[in-house]
């Protein structure tokens, strides 16, 4: 279920879901009820049933939501869902549109097939304050890291962390050469070429350089989703679900 999992202190654990935690999506086709019930699996695997992962209604921009009541979206990805029972007592409810999530330690969740889930964790007066963030190429390009980190600034973190899940890597993300000159025009150390020689994008490569320009340092960094079939790659097969990035305290 988890491919990778950790308490990364003292009563905050992230993880990221590999396929064996099965498609976590409800916009890909799947069976809605199927998939709120691998959800619930989840969250019974870290641990922290009753409470839910918050989700995100993603569309790769750069708004960031403040969650005060986490728990109740049920969507990431585009289109919002809401007000439809798929089972009897299991409602979908709207998610935050949103690229970003802040808690002050709710349970959050990012859901990517390529593009980087982002954890981060700081340190409150109060407790610790959370955030997950689906940084794909148009969330980097348009500032979706800075925006988080300034909301959870804002809300009293300091001493902030970040955890990159598994994402496509520069070896591997083929675009064309105009698309990669306009965004290595902003991000620099997006600028790659893949393994057999064309033009192509680092996009954890771009997501370090601007955490370690904010003074967030990097504690783990994933595998290539393009490389490994035992994590969802949209660009492997459009067709494919949608694994997750986790963060949590623990109750």
């Amino acid at each position: 279920m988890f491919l990778w999992r950790a308490e990364v202190q003292p009563g905050v654990s992230v993880a990221f879901t590999d396929t064996n935690a099965g498609n976590l999506a409800l916009h890909v086709g799947d069976d809605a009820a199927a998939v709120l019930r691998r959800r619930c699996r989840l969250e019974d695997g870290a641990g922290i049933s009753p409470r839910k992962f918050q989700y995100m209604n993603q569309v790769h921009g750069n708004e960031v939501s403040l969650v005060i009541e986490p728990g109740t979206g049920a969507e990431s990805g585009t289109g919002a869902e809401g007000g439809t029972a798929v089972e009897p007592g299991v409602p979908i409810q709207p998610a935050p549109t949103a690229d970003a999530l802040v808690s002050l330690g709710g349970p959050l969740a990012v859901m990517v097939a390529d593009c980087i889930p982002l954890v981060l964790v700081g340190a409150g007066s109060s407790g610790p304050v959370l955030s997950a963030v689906h940084a794909g190429r148009p969330g980097l390009f348009s500032g979706v890291i800075p925006a988080a980190i300034e909301e959870m600034r804002a809300s009293g973190a300091a001493d902030i962390r970040a955890w990159l899940g598994p994402s496509v890597c520069g070896n591997c993300y083929e675009v064309p050469a105009e698309l990669r000159d306009e965004v290595a025009a902003v991000l620099p150390s997006a600028w790659s070429t893949t393994s057999w020689g064309t033009p192509a994008l680092d996009l954890p490569g771009a997501a370090a350089s601007q955490l370690e320009a904010l003074g967030v340092s990097i504690e783990y960094r994933g595998p290539c989703t393009f490389e490994n079939d035992f994590l969802f790659s949209y660009r492997r097969d459009s067709r494919c679900g949608r694994f997750a990035g986790l963060v949590w305290t623990h109750d």
